[in-house]
């Protein structure tokens, strides 16, 4: 009676396990896997090219406005004037100084910092430099290593204040700002250094000019490459050093880089340092450039650099971003700069497109999709 009522209750059970081993026809299975697999494969898909989309928001953006250069281009005897050799030349040189200065900003917002010293430094560099060479005699190699270190030590001590002490990097740099505009006042008695060259008193040296030339038969202007040169240093750097694991770890998370045994402080430090070093070597390219070094240049330089560093998807948040990004971002500017001037745009309305460009391009960081 037992084994019988045994036999019973187990009979359901194995016909339903046997009810569930039998596979289902060729048909059923290859309809209910397309079901499940399609809908993933589109969402994957779809998913990521938006992701590669966010990811080279800068390039796509520089190639947009690239072309909408060329097609609104004034002509003359049937030449694109934007497309001339000196055209191109001049919007690669102008965006020498920015881009510069935009590396060295890369590292700063990076870390979730902001240094809006930038363009006070760059003041200060090209009125050393110029005060130096003609006013005090100073050659060429010297003038250029104390005008480094000056922007490098400046930089330091802004990350100093604001690693060691706790001072909100706007803070520390808006006072820097006021602090390097002062200084270059200070050295240049508020005046103009007017650079004139030779080997007399009061001439810096012809080797100083060299910087200002063009090279390859005159087709690419020497700033170029000294922006080439920088971004190349900066992008290695980057996907190289154990350095660059510190800085993206302390832009993503400060409090957990700290507890995983990164050197935060020595991080900032090190990130302001190299921000106030090429700020300065901007500043060289500029005194260079205009022939002069006046403690009024750089006024507004900072804010295109943050805008070259946005536009070309680095979070302001820190933790994420590129240096190539901000590259194209820069000469996304610069294209955009010149075809409106090309174009005899008012002054007032370029300010208002590039205004519109920078928040489109802060607009599509909160679209970008978490990564």
């Amino acid at each position: 009676m037992t084994n019988a009522q045994d036999k019973s209750a187990t009979a359901p059970a194995d016909a339903d396990r046997q009810a569930e081993a039998v596979p289902p026809t060729a048909a059923g299975t290859t309809t209910a896997v397309s079901a499940a697999k399609a809908p993933t494969a589109v969402a994957e898909s779809s998913g990521g090219v938006v992701a590669t989309l966010f990811r080279f928001q800068s390039v796509f953006g520089l190639l947009a406005v690239f072309i909408a250069a060329i097609i609104f281009s004034p002509r003359r005897d049937g030449e694109i004037l934007f497309l001339s050799a000196d055209n191109l030349a001049n919007v690669v040189r102008a965006v020498s100084e920015i881009g510069i200065i935009a590396v060295g900003m890369t590292f700063v917002i990076l870390i979730g910092g902001i240094d809006l010293s930038v363009g006070a430094v760059l003041g200060l560099a090209a009125v050393g430099s110029a005060v130096l060479m003609v006013e005090n005699d100073w050659g060429f190699l010297p003038s250029i290593v104390v005008v480094l270190a000056i922007g490098l030590v400046f930089g330091a001590l802004q990350g100093m204040a604001t690693a060691m002490i706790g001072i909100q990097s706007f803070i520390v740099t808006l006072a820097g700002l006021q602090i390097a505009r002062g200084l270059a006042r200070i050295w240049s008695d508020g005046q103009g250094v007017a650079i004139a060259y030779g080997n007399g008193p009061n001439e810096a040296p012809d080797s100083f000019a060299i910087l200002g030339e063009r090279t390859f038969g005159g087709l690419v202007p020497i700033p170029v490459l000294i922006f080439a040169v920088v971004a190349i240093a900066a992008i290695v750097f980057l996907r190289v050093s154990a350095f660059s694991r510190h800085l993206y770890a302390v832009g993503g998370n400060e409090k957990a880089a700290r507890l995983s045994g990164v050197p935060v402080i020595r991080v900032k430090i090190a990130v302001f340092a190299i921000c106030g070093l090429l700020a300065s070597l901007a500043g060289i390219v500029h005194a260079v450039q205009l022939n002069q070094g006046s403690p009024n240049d750089g006024i507004g330089y900072e804010l295109d650099a943050i805008a070259a560093v946005v536009i070309g998807g680095t979070s302001l948040a820190g933790g994420r971003g590129s240096v190539a990004g901000t590259v194209a971002g820069a000469l996304l500017l610069g294209v955009l700069n010149n075809i409106l001037a090309l174009n005899n745009i008012d002054s007032n309305i370029q300010l208002l497109i590039k205004g519109l460009v920078i928040v489109a391009a802060a607009a599509l960081q909160r679209l970008r999709p978490a990564s």
